[in-house]
């Protein structure tokens, strides 16, 4: 039996939690989702997000999560048939909101990283140079060998300097040489990456407006409203207590870290990661979905410690760590889809060689990230085994 982590049945001052605290639990999610759309809908919603819609945005996500995510955890205790019909109402409402700050903080991420690796003075984006020669870079492409950016779709490699060893050779020219042709790509790479991830938003920006004036969210925000003051709890709700549930969830994420490959992520960087990186193909990295896993399973042990409680995450040495747990397993989704991007951009049509190289490169930075988010994890991870093994 794999041992315990971040065990939510922690003691718990007063009577054990029944289905009397889980119901108290979702009526308060619920309340703060109908303050969200209500904030939503005074600070209406501007072409690139005022800030209080944003934020209230982010509060209806975050309420419609831990409401799905207790109809999980605590389905036992409440009407199946409900539950089964609140559960992915939910999760569409959450993902569907979730997607315009997901293109916008991958934009920023791989600007960000494509400064950085050029060394640049200026962050790459969308200058008048830098679209221009985005521009440029279709009249160039022509002429170009055509496989140039399929071959640079993944882990190009980065620049390499001359051997130290090699007399003669001058090593300065040629990585002064490669780190110009990084330079200009980037450009080129960060006004292509503008054009598409802002598309991207703009597009997620429209379908969300389009969702919460739609039929089938005010169907669910009705629900919600009858949540917030009735919860349709089994007649043994009760008298049943939350921890026993609380624990499974606990060990269903303890098993699915157990078979994480911990060994491999011990190591800063995981050669295997960029296995795939010249694929043609844009299923997802295949290394990645266990991880995915594991980050949407902590979510639910988190939750339901919350429920447990009945309060947020505090500030005790189990919180911390699974919170630093958790953020470590944020960057690695955010690095694996922004490693995607990079690539997918790299397979554009008819892009300069330059462009498709600063893609690669950026790529591999990015398959890079995903490791070193790998590593955070198993540190946490570890702590908190040592921590369990001497209570």
């Amino acid at each position: 039996m794999a041992q315990r982590h971040l065990d939510p049945a922690e003691p718990v001052a007063g009577p054990a939690p029944t289905g009397d605290a889980l119901a108290g639990y979702l009526r308060a999610q619920a309340t703060e989702f109908l303050r969200a759309l209500r904030l939503h809908r005074e600070t209406g919603s501007g072409a690139n997000g005022a800030g209080g819609s944003v934020d209230a945005a982010r509060a209806l996500r975050r309420s419609a999560r831990r409401i799905s995510a207790s109809l999980h955890t605590f389905q036992s205790l409440l009407d199946a048939d409900w539950c089964e019909g609140m559960r992915p109402e939910l999760a569409w409402v959450s993902g569907t909101l979730a997607m315009e700050h997901a293109y916008t903080a991958r934009l920023e991420r791989l600007l960000t990283a494509l400064h950085r690796l050029s060394g640049s003075t200026a962050l790459p984006g969308p200058s008048a140079g830098a679209a221009a020669g985005a521009r440029a870079d279709g009249a160039a492409g022509k002429h170009a060998d055509s496989a140039a950016g399929s071959r640079a779709a993944g882990a190009a490699p980065v620049p390499q300097r001359a051997a130290p060893g090699n007399a003669g050779s001058p090593t300065h020219p040629t990585s002064t040489t490669e780190r110009g042709n990084l330079t200009v790509g980037a450009a080129k790479a960060g006004a292509l990456l503008d054009r598409q991830l802002t598309l991207a938003r703009t597009r997620a920006h429209s379908t969300a407006l389009q969702a919460l004036g739609s039929s089938r969210f005010h169907a669910i925000a009705d629900k919600v409203a009858v949540l917030a003051s009735e919860v349709p709890l089994t007649r043994s709700a009760a008298t049943t207590d939350l921890r026993p549930l609380a624990s499974a969830a606990n060990d269903r994420l303890t098993d699915a870290v157990t078979a994480l490959p911990l060994v491999t992520a011990g190591h800063p960087y995981n050669a295997a990661a960029l296995i795939h990186g010249l694929s043609p193909d844009t299923v997802p990295h295949p290394q990645d979905a266990p991880w995915h896993q594991v980050r949407l399973l902590l979510r639910l042990h988190r939750y339901a410690r919350e429920a447990v409680r009945g309060e947020p995450d505090g500030t005790s040495v189990v919180d911390l760590r699974l919170l630093s747990a958790g953020q470590a397993l944020n960057r690695h989704r955010d690095a694996s889809e922004a490693a995607a991007a990079a690539a997918q951009a790299a397979r554009t049509p008819r892009i300069a060689p330059a462009t498709a190289y600063a893609l690669g490169v950026l790529h591999a930075d990015q398959r890079h990230e995903v490791e070193a988010a790998r590593f955070a994890f198993q540190q946490a991870w570890q702590k908190e085994a040592e921590a369990v093994s001497t209570r």
